[in-house]
């Protein structure tokens, strides 16, 4: 079964627009006048913006929030980026993302950008029974770029962990550049530890070491000299909430996977005896893992991946450093990612699979 959605669905009083077994999709809107989704299943739910860049603004399973600690409590109609910046996960590219730089904004044009469909689904695959949410952006700038970006959130029957599906068209007939990142912003939990496949060392873990000019005195000094630290020995920030830790207002790392057989990277914040916040994502199409992490009284995020086709530093720096990709005349891409929360038992089978590759 499938449901084209359209605006009029939503309004400020909340409407079961479909049920089916454990499932339910449940249309609103925002205060500030969003339409929203509520898709819940036995583990929990998930949150998402169909037509205001197909955003998870909210993300809770097994019991818990997941998503980040911000001041901004409800989306916005604006397209900046910060301004409205306080949801579980963000598309970010296809022209560019990261700093603004050459005539894009931040993080890209698709982040908060309307979509000009969008649907439910409720059906069933290889995996079994599944309620989706998905949709298209038809961007087309003449004498410029014409794509097809198209995202969609499954939640099987009885998971904690939700599908992400993403595909990237050309439809041009002339090559097409594209960037991508998957801006997935989970809530730190003190005690825990980060779990990946990635070797602790300088030539797989990066750390940018980028201080704000408005960083001055003390501040700066203990946040240059964490930074240090953490370049001597990256292994430091596997403890979350360590005494000495210091990310204020950020500190962002580039890490080179070491895939399984798969060409798959595997990602936890575990917390030993309860579970694990849990990625997976295709190291072959998103070879660089961006982690962001900011700490502050105000906001608190684990951006612990970010898988990313580059590093964050904007297109010209992406172009120099060779990670800007490209798609041929009407190509196309597909990929995947697995988020959400496993029991202790998963994270225990997940982490004897990490130690393997590393």
């Amino acid at each position: 079964m499938r449901i084209n959605l359209r605006k009029e669905f939503f309004t400020d009083k909340e409407f079961l627009i479909a049920e089916s077994g454990e499932f339910k999709a449940v249309a609103f809107r925002f205060s500030t006048g969003i339409e929203a989704l509520r898709v819940e299943n036995s583990k929990g739910y998930f949150v998402i913006l169909p037509f205001k860049g197909q955003q998870l603004w909210d993300f809770n399973f097994c019991g818990r929030d997941l998503k980040m600690l911000t001041t901004v409590k409800e989306p916005k109609p604006t397209l900046e980026y910060l301004k409205t910046y306080g949801g579980f996960l963000y598309h970010c590219g296809v022209s560019s993302f990261g700093v603004p730089d050459a005539d894009h904004p931040q993080h890209g044009e698709i982040p908060n950008i309307e979509y000009d469909n969008a649907y439910i689904e409720i059906n069933k695959d290889e995996k079994g029974e599944y309620i989706s949410v998905g949709g298209t952006l038809n961007y087309d700038i003449a004498f410029v770029k014409k794509y097809h970006f198209s995202p969609e959130c499954r939640l099987y029957k009885g998971a904690s962990v939700v599908k992400v599906n993403v595909k990237i068209e050309n439809k041009k007939a002339t090559p097409m550049e594209y960037m991508y990142l998957c801006h997935i912003n989970f809530r730190p939990y003190n005690g825990a530890r980060l779990v990946y496949n990635v070797p602790r060392d300088k030539e797989h873990i990066k750390v940018h070491k980028i201080i704000p000019d408005s960083m001055t005195g003390d501040m700066r000094a203990k946040l240059s000299s964490y930074m240090d630290k953490l370049e001597s020995n990256p292994a430091i920030m596997d403890n979350v909430g360590n005494s000495d830790e210091m990310y204020i207002p950020e500190i962002c790392f580039a890490l080179k996977y070491n895939p399984d057989e798969n060409n798959r990277g595997y990602t936890m914040q575990y917390i030993e005896g309860e579970g694990a916040c849990y990625v997976n994502h295709p190291v072959d199409a998103l070879p660089v893992g961006v982690r962001w992490i900011s700490r502050t009284k105000d906001e608190d995020s684990m951006g612990m991946i970010l898988p990313a086709t580059s590093e964050h530093l904007g297109y010209y720096d992406s172009k120099a450093k060779g990670y800007v990709k490209e798609l041929g005349a009407y190509e196309s891409l597909e990929f995947y990612m697995e988020i959400g929360f496993i029991s202790d038992t998963e994270a225990k089978k997940v982490e004897e699979k990490i130690n393997k590759l590393i």
